[in-house]
């Protein structure tokens, strides 16, 4: 029988979906196949409505090994696993004769622990468990979510806390996971052959597709214990996330509070003085937290020193003797050992290694309002640790809509541990970069308005001549606004201070979970959108609601930033540009995501306005730029005014 052509099948799978063939996702699924072919890796920057999913699923398909494909978001993870993997082996299924099966894979704290729900978990006050049903006040929230989960016990299929709709709180939640470090493992629970996380891990072990997350692509990595099954291929899909996403995994914390409740678990197991040296501990660590301010240790003090070695040996200590007791009248005795020993381990784990003191880390405080201050050790750079761990053995296929930094893709290969593209050598991954386009005409379809008359943004202080501008741009798009603002201070001022002058609804981040605020965004033209981070990247609203998008401020990382100023520090030892390669970069990946904000299909047209003349003038404008959608430029304040009065008055007459 011959081969399917990869061009018959992607038609086939575009037809399936209800979508259109695109010639970018033609190239991107050529590359694809290409790069599993020759066992090379490919980093393919794919614009919005190119339907880069199929892209990348049509060839891995028709490979027939073992894919792993990992997201950033939970969004597009159930939008693969839900819809276009089901219909894409149904259409492929008459030419490749086979239906491939998939599935979906998470951390172990992601799926519902029978054991944990059915015998209750450790209790910090009393010896044994306590049943979490119980203790709650079922008219409280959590002992009204508690007793929705257990009802939901009953009925799910996966125990996949996403399948839990309405969801619940982090608290309640923790009431019935557990951690990898906390769980007994299948053959010692009495729950094992039921258990959710293990049936996950079957069900991945026979999957041609296994569909799973940054985070726990960068567990699987860093570990060494492997939790992904075998593959020949590894797509990585909104790549733009992933140094952030490992980044994260990779980073240490110890806090008071985590430390005491640590202690108060662990001295139910151990002797009056192996739990006392533990506690003593504690009280030292705690002494110095008290004082502790905000910013990078780049030498460990001597008392901070001082309480991290007692915290590590006596933290070892207690892992001992944990080790070694055995109390028939503890009920359950395993789980509450096992469930004591983790918290005391990931202690001794951090304390150990900032105690270690590697050049290759970054130490520092942070101090929150309500929280108190949290001691943090993380990677300098991921990227040594990506390129051994991710590219050997495997193709790998990155792809996002944004990878392309000031017009190439090396700045993003950088960070992942590639040499600059075309450059060969023994232990040089090879890879190529392509730029497949997108569908939209930028130029017709959108403006990038730089107000360029503004003062400069400084760190502190309102911006009234900024307000000004942005109530006069609202004012002219009728609304229709998504404004993304660099901190939360600034989206709540602004929200504070237009609330006060103009008609227009303006809903704020925090004030309501994010899905209800899109959803009422995206149902009434006339309502603004206010918000930080999270939304530059998370909002996908086509048509009139969304016809401006602002953004306050070149989003530059603060530059007290512990992590981002280190990295930035060590690029310049190195003889780079350290701004350029962190700050830059940092800051041109957001503005790239959130001018993607505004034109999500074919017929939207808009605006974005950046609030900051930095863009126009500064050195560097010309490579952030660069990242952006291709849009008509101007930095004409009369002209963006016009446009976007013309185009609500357009959408009015459209009865929208």
């Amino acid at each position: 029988m011959t081969k399917p052509s990869l061009p018959d099948l992607l038609h086939a799978a575009v037809s399936a979906v209800g979508g259109t063939e695109r010639p970018g996702q033609v190239a991107m699924a050529e590359a694809v196949a290409e790069a599993i072919d020759d066992n090379s890796h490919r980093l393919i920057q794919a614009g919005t409505g190119t339907g880069k999913s199929l892209g990348y699923l049509v060839p891995a398909l028709a490979h027939g090994e073992r894919v792993v494909v990992a997201t950033a978001t939970l969004a597009l993870q159930r939008q693969l696993v839900e819809r276009d993997l089901p219909r894409t082996v149904e259409a492929l299924h008459p030419q490749l004769r086979r239906r491939p099966q998939f599935a979906m894979l998470k951390g172990r704290s992601n799926y519902l622990c029978l054991h944990r729900l059915h015998e209750g978990a450790p209790q910090d006050e009393e010896d044994g468990l306590f049943d979490q049903f119980e203790a709650a006040a079922p008219t409280s929230k959590l002992g009204q979510d508690l007793l929705r989960m257990r009802d939901w016990a009953d009925e799910t299929e996966t125990g996949d806390r996403d399948d839990l709709t309405p969801g619940v709180s982090d608290k309640a939640w923790s009431q019935i996971s557990v951690s990898s470090r906390e769980c007994l493992g299948a053959t010692k629970c009495a729950y094992g052959a039921e258990c959710f996380a293990e049936a996950a891990r079957e069900r991945a072990k026979l999957a041609d597709v296994v569909v799973t997350n940054h985070a726990l692509l960068a567990i699987d990595a860093i570990e060494g214990a492997p939790v992904l099954p075998q593959h020949e291929v590894l797509i990585v899909d909104e790549a733009h996330e992933l140094v952030s996403r490992v980044t994260g995994v990779a980073t240490g914390e110890l806090t008071p509070g985590q430390v005491n409740r640590a202690v108060k678990r662990a001295a139910k197991l151990v002797d009056e003085k192996t739990a006392d040296a533990l506690q003593t501990a504690s009280e030292t660590f705690e002494r110095v937290m008290e004082l502790a301010l905000p910013g990078r240790l780049e030498q460990i003090p001597e008392d901070l020193g001082y309480a991290l070695m007692s915290l590590r040996d006596s933290a070892r200590n207690v892992i001992s003797a944990i080790g070694a007791t055995r109390d028939k009248s503890v009920h359950d005795e395993d789980a509450v050992r096992k469930q004591a020993l983790a918290p005391v381990e990931s202690i001794h784990g951090v304390a150990e290694r900032i105690t270690n003191g590697s050049e290759y880390d970054v130490v520092w405080y942070e101090r929150h309002d309500r929280f108190g201050a949290t001691l943090r050790v993380a990677p300098l750079s991921v990227s040594g640790l990506l390129r051994e761990k991710l590219f050997e053995d495997r193709s790998v296929v990155l792809t996002s809509a944004t990878l392309k930094l000031g017009g190439d893709f090396n700045g993003v290969a950088a960070s992942l541990g590639l040499s600059a593209e075309g450059v060969e050598g023994d232990d040089v991954p090879v890879w190529r970069g392509l730029d497949v386009g997108s569908p939209f005409d930028y130029p017709k379809q959108g403006i990038l308005y730089v107000a360029k008359h503004l003062a400069t943004p400084g760190r502190e202080g309102t911006r009234g001549d900024m307000m000004d501008e942005l109530a006069e741009l609202i004012e002219a798009a009728g609304g229709r606004t998504l404004g993304l603002f660099s901190s939360m201070r600034g989206a709540k001022a602004a929200a504070e201070e237009l609330r006060g002058r103009l008609d227009n609804p303006i809903l704020l981040q925090g004030e309501e979970t994010l899905g209800e605020l899109i959803k009422s965004f995206a149902a009434d033209p006339k309502t603004c959108l206010f918000g930080t981070l999270s939304l530059w990247q998370g909002v996908d609203v086509p048509g009139p609601s969304c016809q401006l998008v602002v953004m306050d401020r070149i989003p530059f990382p603060r530059p007290d930033d512990p992590l981002m100023s280190a990295r930035q520090k060590s690029v310049e030892e190195h003889g780079g540009n350290g701004f350029m390669a962190v700050a830059a970069t940092h800051a041109a990946l957001l503005m790239a995501q959130g001018a993607g904000r505004l034109v999500r299909a074919s017929g939207d047209r808009g605006v974005v306005a950046v609030l900051d003349p930095r863009l126009a003038t500064a050195r560097y404008g010309s490579f952030l730029r660069a990242t952006l959608p291709d849009f008509w430029y101007t930095t004409d304040r009369n002209q963006a005014r016009r446009s976007l009065a013309a185009i609500d008055a357009t959408a009015k007459a459209d009865g929208k």
